[in-house]
């Protein structure tokens, strides 16, 4: 999430990035509201680099 915040490109295209935790190690990542990532529905850690890339993808 570093590597995006440092990106000013990113920072001002967003209004937030909230990581949302749970009990068991679940969580979820939104952006501006929309989920980015779901540990949760999918059942899996995040690999290296895989968040940043999707929120990437939601950055216009």
């Amino acid at each position: 999430m570093e590597e995006l915040m440092n990106d000013n490109a990113f920072r001002f295209a967003m209004q937030e990035i909230k990581l949302i935790p749970s009990k068991g190690g679940v969580f979820e990542v939104t952006v501006d509201g929309k989920l980015a990532f779901s540990k949760k529905s999918l059942g899996r850690h995040a690999n290296p680099g895989e968040i940043v890339e999707l929120i990437r993808k939601m950055i216009p």
